[in-house]
């Protein structure tokens, strides 16, 4: 996508939108939005419980745990676009998304299953072949779902409100895996395989009503029947880069991903080394996420306001600046600390859930351009910046924050004490600044999002 060309003719004031007599009412959004309740809870213990039960009770090498999850992530990258751009062409009585959600569920199920209650003797490929269930099943939920939930509207604003109840069901399933394990180090702390256990039976037990709820709380949105054309990896990656729009939103998304990671592979270190809290390294998570559960809420009024694009900036602006507030932050100022972490709650997640919102109006002008929807490829392209990102973050501050001699468990000079508080605080800073300027000029907000659509509705009609 080289031009833009029906941008020129849309005014700069925002037209009406194009809303939606069956625009669906909170409940059944929070129904549809569930299942993200399961998915999100997964993937805290998948890191912070799996790794280290499986070495520590099972004795399975560091070298082999991380090999095997470094084949499982890579995996993704052609499991991602697999399943997106299949889901793209199905067609069934049930609908494109429904079959794939509702078979990734089984398999996400057994996989969880096998996952977190392991037997009792297990081998580097009974790890490897769990995770490929495992990742597989998530796979087939997480890309429909997103798709399904980008084309339940075709209104700007709407989507963002179908996207902030997802959010919020993700908030609240990381808070619910975080509270469990926490309460549970008050009575047995040293018990591992009880907190996998524990929050393994919590992604069972709400797996399956949650499944429902998305699959019928909702209709999944008629289309016409088209005929995609065949597309080899390359000409599906050529598609990928060529359309500008996509690719400045995913770079964007990765970027702010980079930087939440760092922030969260630094913060234990930060609280215990630097501030000398153990008591705070994993309630500031836990309070962080708590007021995260606010934010969806609160940047939606704002993007209905002010739109996705200036919303984003300033949210990213936002996070910017609370994250250099962190330099004011020395031992002995639990309050200041407290308050920037309720401050990075509220502000949590503001620029990726206009980000995700964003895909679908990308999507809608691709479909323009090119005559064929694929939306489901477009989110499983954005689902890989997401785990992009922390590969990034987390690649980058745990080798610098070593150069500058911080030893984790040993002792750190006072030097490097302070270039960890400086790592933990500029480097998010700096990925949320460059993730705002790469969509500071982004065209399509909500008056060209109108006439795309008006465009699409008259080919449908004809």
């Amino acid at each position: 996508m080289a031009s833009i060309p029906y941008f020129a003719h849309v005014a700069d004031t925002p037209q009406p939108s194009n809303a939606r007599s069956d625009r669906p009412d909170g409940l059944r959004l929070l129904g549809f939005g569930s299942l993200a309740i399961p998915i999100a809870g997964a993937g805290l213990p998948l890191v912070l419980f799996v790794p280290q039960l499986y070495a520590t009770h099972y004795g399975l090498s560091l070298a082999a745990i991380g090999l095997v999850f470094f084949i499982g992530r890579f995996w993704d990258v052609v499991s991602d676009p697999l399943v997106g751009a299949l889901s793209d062409r199905t067609r069934s009585r049930f609908g494109r998304r429904r079959p794939w959600i509702a078979a990734g569920g089984v398999l996400f199920g057994v996989g969880s299953t096998l996952l977190f209650f392991p037997p009792d003797i297990v081998s580097p490929l009974y790890l490897g072949v769990v995770l490929f269930i495992f990742y597989s099943g998530w796979t087939m939920i997480e890309i429909p779902f997103s798709a399904w939930a980008g084309e339940l509207s075709g209104e700007y604003h709407e989507r963002t409100r179908v996207v902030t109840y997802q959010a919020t069901m993700r908030a609240i399933g990381l808070v619910l895996t975080l509270i469990l394990p926490t309460l549970l180090e008050q009575v047995r702390p040293a018990d591992i395989a009880l907190k996998l256990h524990v929050v393994g039976g919590f992604i069972l037990i709400t797996l399956a009503p949650t499944l429902l709820l998305t699959l019928f709380a909702l209709p999944e949105p008629a289309r016409p029947i088209e005929r995609l054309p065949r597309a080899r990896f390359w000409q599906t990656a050529t598609l990928i880069l060529r359309d500008r729009l996509l690719l400045r939103v995913l770079a964007s998304d990765t970027v702010v991903t980079a930087g939440q990671s760092i922030r969260a592979g630094l913060i234990v270190f930060f609280a215990v080394n630097y501030m000398g809290l153990p008591a705070w390294a994993s309630g500031l998570y836990l309070l962080q996420f708590t007021f995260g559960i606010l934010a969806g809420p609160i940047w939606l009024a704002i993007g209905k306001r002010h739109g996705k694009r200036r919303t984003a900036i300033a949210g990213e602006l936002a996070q910017a600046a609370i994250n250099i507030g962190l330099i004011a932050v020395f031992p002995g100022m639990l309050w200041l600390l407290i308050a920037l972490a309720v401050a990075q709650g509220l502000t949590q997640g503001s620029g990726n859930l206009m980000l995700r919102a964003m895909v679908a109006d990308v999507a809608d002008a691709h479909e323009l351009e090119t005559g064929h929807n694929r939306t489901g490829l477009f989110f499983s392209v954005f689902s890989l910046t997401m785990k992009l990102g922390p590969a990034i973050g987390i690649g980058l501050a745990l080798p610098l924050v070593a150069w500058f001699g911080f030893q984790p468990k040993g002792h750190s000079c006072p030097e490097s004490l302070e270039a960890l508080k400086y790592v933990f605080a500029l480097g998010p800073a700096l990925a949320h600044i460059v993730a705002a300027s790469l969509i500071w000029r982004f065209p399509l907000d909500e008056a060209a999002h109108t006439e795309i659509r008006r465009a699409l509705d008259t080919r449908a009609a004809t």
